[in-house]
């Protein structure tokens, strides 16, 4: 995925963590939505509640305990600033470590996205949905 506009100048590290997450929660999402669509036809509410399934804050949770030991330390180190980040406030559907480990997830998505490493993101993506089938969804 290359970058939509780019900032050079721009490092990760200089963003809030918050901020990063913000960013890669977009960049997740988009290739959820993509392997979603590409799956086949489905009707709108259906597509929804499949990404949901993707996108929650337990199912984010999920997604780094998979890829956790795959992470360079540098990805972990963009996970770990994330991760503990200050939240304003967890969504009631969430545990606290659940949504902390989901804004870690989302702020390395977010790193990847801006350093440029696309390759990298589908090769996380690729882990993440090993074993993940929804077609009988």
């Amino acid at each position: 995925m290359e970058k939509l506009i780019n900032h050079e100048k721009y490092s990760s590290n200089k963003l809030n963590p918050i901020s990063l997450a913000f960013l890669g929660d977009a960049v997740y999402e988009i290739l959820v939505r993509e392997r979603l669509a590409l799956q086949g036809d489905r009707p709108p509410e259906q597509l929804h509640r499949l990404a949901v399934g993707f996108v929650s804050a337990h199912a984010q949770y999920t997604a780094v305990q998979k890829i956790l030991p795959y992470l360079t330390e540098e990805e972990n180190a963009a996970f770990k600033r994330g991760r503990n980040a200050k939240v304003s406030h967890i969504p009631k559907g969430a545990s606290p470590a659940e949504y902390h480990a989901a804004t870690g997830f989302e702020a390395l998505f977010g790193h990847l996205y801006l350093t440029g490493q696309a390759d990298r993101m589908r090769e996380l993506f690729k882990i993440i949905c090993e074993g993940e089938s929804n077609e009988k969804n």
